[in-house]
């Protein structure tokens, strides 16, 4: 993954996924902010914000061509995923608004359609079979965990509709990057990161709209949303590797 760059580059990197460990699994283990969340609101946001300036590093050290603007589109994700954090958060005005942080994180995940469909296009690992059969097991899983998370028993609203797009856009990316790494295993970590993506929202969705609780279920969240969008992100280095 860091092979190929300099070493103030791969320095630079390494010292921000670092960084960016210490904020989410040092919150974890020594914040107290509730019993559902150790982890405090600041350290969730500054690691959150810390995967922003790596994606955007990634962007500035690939080389030109295919690999740059996957990392473009990795990048914006990233960005609009942050967006959908601090709005969750309650840190825009406005306040907190679960259906806007709804739509910011799924702009973001279209940007990582996008960037991971675009890439397997144009290297040639786009076995329709791989592609279309993950997807669907993906949008499968997403129907039966919603279903069963957050619709079942519930006296639904608009938001417990919205939830299964919104769950089903989530499962796309996971069964593109699964498409692709059953393709190339280079990008298992990629498949990874967007399962646990998934896996955290479905999560998150049980607590919103289910009434899901148990302790330290705000970490359970961010302990899977975290290295989820990390793997996403630093997956670029895999996307530039298989090029050379």
């Amino acid at each position: 993954m860091f092979s190929y760059l300099e070493n103030p580059q791969r320095y630079w990197l390494i010292a921000l996924l670092v960084l960016w460990a210490v904020l989410l699994f040092g919150g974890f283990l020594f914040g107290h902010e509730s019993v559902t969340q150790r982890m405090p609101r600041w350290a969730r946001m500054a690691s959150s914000a810390t995967l922003v300036l790596a994606a955007f590093s990634w962007y500035f050290f690939a080389p030109a061509g295919l690999s740059k603007t996957y990392a473009i589109f990795i990048a914006i994700g990233m960005t609009f995923g942050f967006l959908g954090d601090l709005i969750l958060a309650g840190l825009l005005p406005g306040g907190r608004n679960v259906l806007a942080g709804m739509m910011a994180f799924g702009i973001g995940h279209i940007l990582y359609i996008i960037a991971i469909v675009r890439y397997s296009n144009q290297v040639g690992l786009d076995d329709p079979a791989r592609r279309w059969g993950a997807l669907a097991v993906w949008l499968l899983i997403a129907v039966v965990a919603w279903y069963f998370l957050i619709f079942r028993g519930q006296e639904t609203t608009v938001l417990h509709w919205a939830a299964l797009p919104y769950a089903l856009l989530l499962a796309s990316t996971a069964g593109f990057a699964t498409g692709l790494a059953l393709q190339a295993p280079a990008f298992t970590l990629l498949a990874v990161g967007a399962a646990l993506f998934l896996f955290s929202d479905l999560i998150l969705g049980a607590q919103l709209f289910s009434d899901l609780k148990f302790n330290s279920i705000g970490d359970v969240i961010w302990l899977t949303y975290g290295p989820g969008q990390m793997l996403i992100v630093y997956s670029v280095g895999t996307a530039v590797q298989y090029l050379k």
